[in-house]
């Protein structure tokens, strides 16, 4: 059961915010318990349900691309692990696939529903002919720009599940080096805890400016942020 209180806020006198607390219910765990009161009171899920965008994770690729702006109108955009469309929802605006010119293709395994201005292909981005495939949908014109907001079911135990995390950065990264066109840019998902280290001097070899992005979307206690990688030298 959901029950809000009104708690003193900061913004002047007399000023009040609206939180929600949970209550753990009969059948519940606690962590249920815990994550549901985080969504509640999480201002970007508030925020994707008035915007229209399908994740609180699509502000994450906007504060990524004000600060970079590497999503310029025109470009080709492949998202690997799209579903649910945040990430295509904000990339198929800023490069104006409807009235730009711009082309973006949308992977992932599981279904995802339509996005607008979006090709979506689903299947494995690691089958061999998944880089045909693209090439295909987007007139044999070149990528751009690969994205990957990709993360593995969380286990709980931390070095596991940045393991996890970072073979799937490995496996985005091996598909952008054989689609990205020279100057191209790759984005991705990474959890700071050491073994990134190897990953990053690998970037560094194939891009000309490798950066780290850690977006106010993305919550104060998660070791997770972004890495940038753009001028690749194909």
């Amino acid at each position: 059961m959901a029950k809000a209180s009104k708690t003193g806020g900061k913004g002047g006198k007399g000023a009040r915010e609206l939180s929600v607390r949970v209550k753990t219910a009969r059948g519940r765990k606690p962590s249920s318990t815990k994550w549901l009161q985080r969504q509640l009171n999480d201002p970007y899920v508030a925020a994707a349900q008035r915007d229209g965008y399908r994740s609180r994770a699509a502000y994450k690729l906007v504060e990524i691309d004000d600060k970079l702006h590497f999503l310029k109108p025109g470009r080709c955009v492949v998202d690997l692990g799209a579903t649910p469309g945040g990430w295509s929802q904000v990339a198929s605006k800023r490069i104006r696939t409807e009235h730009g010119g711009g082309h973006l293709v949308a992977i992932d395994i599981n279904h995802m529903d339509a996005v607008a201005g979006a090709h979506f292909l689903q299947i494995d981005f690691m089958d061999e002919q998944a880089p045909d495939r693209i090439r295909e949908l987007i007139g044999g014109k070149g990528v751009d720009v690969v994205l990957s907001d990709m993360a593995a079911p969380s286990t709980g135990h931390k070095q596991t599940d940045h393991m996890r995390i970072m073979g799937l950065c490995e496996v985005a990264l091996e598909f952008a080096r054989e689609v990205l066109e020279p100057g191209g840019v790759f984005v991705a998902k990474v959890l700071a805890g050491g073994t990134e280290h190897t990953l990053l001097a690998d970037m560094k070899r194939d891009f000309k400016t490798v950066k780290h992005v850690k977006p106010k979307a993305s919550r104060a206690d998660s070791a997770e942020m972004y890495v940038v990688a753009s001028g690749y030298r194909g």
